[in-house]
């Protein structure tokens, strides 16, 4: 799948786009389950609920986040791909991670529901046409493609595992 078009996105968006080299987004969709599994996976449950800072997510929180991510972008990239010109709202992520109970569940939990949710998400995303990747709708108030939500989802990942790396876990 191609890198999309800067008028297939919002300014913002860039800050993920940019972080995926070239066209090349499905081999870092497919390999970011075993990468952030691989960063979390063997730290103690206790670990779960530090944050670096006040007023900043828990790792659990965090990786809830991510969770919350990947079916926001899902739904996008399914309704737009399949025409829906609806203008889809945007979501206050603080407010999803104050009720998602992430410092409750297990690392192993959390992994695994991030795991389900990308592989159900990589095959939506291997199955769509080039005609509906290139489909355009409105999300946040914003034009948005497809391809670029699908570049979204696999940046967004990126950007958070980087502050894990830095933030969490130096």
């Amino acid at each position: 799948m191609n890198r999309p078009e800067t008028h297939e996105f919002a300014p913002y968006y860039n800050t993920y786009i940019s972080l995926i080299e070239d066209n090349a987004v499905l081999p870092v969709l497919d390999a970011q389950t075993a990468e952030i599994r691989a960063l979390l996976s063997d730290l103690p449950e206790e670990k779960g609920t530090y944050a670096y800072a006040d007023g900043k997510w828990t790792i659990k929180q965090l990786l809830s986040h991510l969770i919350d991510g990947e079916r926001i972008f899902a739904y996008r990239i399914l309704r737009i791909s399949r025409g829906d010109k609806t203008p889809i709202e945007g979501f206050e992520q603080d407010d999803y991670i104050e009720t998602s109970n992430a410092n409750n569940r297990s690392f192993a939990d959390l992994l695994d529901e991030f795991d389900h949710e990308r592989q159900a998400n990589l095959l939506l995303v291997k199955n769509l046409t080039g005609e509906a990747s290139l489909r355009m709708g409105t999300a946040s108030n914003n034009p948005v493609s497809v391809r670029a939500l699908v570049y979204i989802m696999a940046g967004h990942v990126k950007h958070h595992v980087a502050i894990l790396q830095e933030r969490y876990l130096s």
